[in-house]
């Protein structure tokens, strides 16, 4: 059944070099590096034919030869995204950084500039960090959960401000009266709070967008709260139908408390399609790729999701008791409340975060992909989906070939780019200005 015109799939990449697939990078023909920006803006050129709304990059704070390669070894995100916005002309750029480990007045510079740079199409995505294992880098303390999501709602609160600083028309340039700036059109923001002091404004021009657009991820109450008061799009973390239905209902439920619509934020599970031309060959990939996996960087990614070292339990017996950890609550939730769903071992779910580090694996042929997506979605547990190739540019091309064409036939998705900035891909107004209207 075609979907309503008024309401179509969107598609974010999740894009990390080496696949999000641990060993992805072990596939014949994958890349194996997320250094080589070549190979970065090949697959941006994948996503634009693809027709996505955004590419998406996220990031950690530290080197650890045991976790992901990605994670340990890249280019940083916003300097990579500044790069590739001049050579696509329609995709989203979206980037992580940290509210942790950050300040306002440089993030919100970084995106404006960045809108600027790419004509509208920049996303920020806001997140607290949940791995400590940085901290050490900054001359800091990790502070607990608690405390930095007080302090990412002030952080959100004052970068939006910032951004609105600039009225639209601020910039002059009259050559005959010599007025450059019209002083009258922009405002410091004279924000103190209980983190921040900031004067104010940013010394870039309002951006194309208005606001860059503001991606989130937490899975926590703290989190979800964050995300339906200030975010655009959300990313999910999902295992269950039934439980990823239950998640988009009760965030869009929370929307109305703070002046929005639903239509107003985009949900996006993330997903890592394995594709083949038929079920079976699809179940053979997944299991080539589960074959590349070597027993230390999986357990450590499990350990990092967990929030406890993970090699002190027995592999095969039950998944233990464990406490939703002080780092990330979305993660572990979800991957619990799998284990626990369905009986599985310590070395099954291990195996699971060896795959997609956490995320759903949807695994089949072109059809059996399309028909899935198209059920979340019909059925609202989803406005769309932040694919995750287990590996590049093979995987990424599997779905755009395969999966998007018959999305594309059932009136799902869209059949080419209707507008210039990420707002209009998403379907977002540009938002008026605090000060200025």
């Amino acid at each position: 059944m075609p979907a309503s015109p008024e309401r179509r799939m969107h598609l974010g990449l999740f894009i990390l070099g080496t696949g999000s697939h641990v060993a992805g990078w072990r596939h014949p023909g994958a890349m194996t590096s997320f250094q080589d920006f070549e190979q970065v803006q090949a697959i941006a050129r994948i996503a634009e034919r693809g027709l996505f709304d955004l590419i998406f990059m996220g990031d950690n704070l530290y080197a650890d030869p045991g976790a992901h390669p990605s994670y340990t070894l890249r280019l940083e995100p916003l300097t990579m995204l500044a790069a590739l916005a001049a050579v696509t002309r329609h995709v989203g750029l979206g980037a992580t950084v940290s509210t942790t480990y950050s300040d306002p007045w440089t993030v919100a510079r970084a995106f404006a500039s960045l809108d600027h740079i790419s004509k509208g199409r920049a996303a920020w995505n806001a997140v607290t960090t949940a791995s400590g294992q940085g901290a050490g880098n900054f001359g800091t303390v990790h502070p607990d959960h608690a405390r930095r999501y007080e302090r990412a709602a002030e952080f959100v609160d004052v970068v939006k401000g910032l951004w609105d600083c600039w009225a639209d028309d601020a910039l002059v340039a009259d050559r005959a009266t010599g007025t450059y700036i019209d002083p009258a059109r922009l405002r410091p923001l004279d924000h103190e709070g209980p983190f921040f002091k900031v004067q104010g404004p940013i010394n870039i021009g309002r951006a194309p967008q208005g606001q860059p657009i503001v991606l989130q991820a937490g899975g926590s109450e703290p989190g979800q709260a964050l995300a339906a008061r200030t975010a655009d799009v959300v990313f999910s973390v999902v295992q269950d139908f039934g439980e990823s239905q239950a998640q988009y209902a009760a965030l869009k439920k929370r929307l109305p408390s703070y002046g929005r619509a639903p239509e107003d934020v985009t949900v996006l599970p993330g997903v890592m399609p394995v594709m083949g031309r038929t079920d079976r060959e699809a179940r053979d990939k997944l299991a080539a790729l589960q074959g590349y996996v070597t027993g230390s960087n999986a357990l450590q990614l499990l350990s990092d999701r967990l929030g406890q070292d993970i090699t002190r339990y027995a592999l095969d017996e039950p998944v233990p008791d464990i406490a939703l950890p002080d780092s990330s609550h979305g993660f572990a939730r979800v991957m619990l409340a799998k284990a626990r769903r369905e009986g599985l071992t310590l070395r099954q779910l291990y195996d699971l975060v060896a795959a997609a580090r956490g995320h759903w694996v949807l695994c089949g042929s072109p059809e059996t992909i399309a028909d899935t997506l198209q059920h979340w979605f019909e059925e609202r547990a989803a406005d769309g989906f932040n694919v995750m190739p287990a590996h590049f540019p093979e995987g990424f091309d599997d779905f755009v070939d395969g999966v998007v064409p018959i999305l594309q036939e059932r009136d799902l998705f869209r059949r080419a780019y209707e507008g210039e900035t990420l707002r209009d891909h998403l379907g977002l107004p540009r938002p008026k200005s605090r000060f200025w209207g």
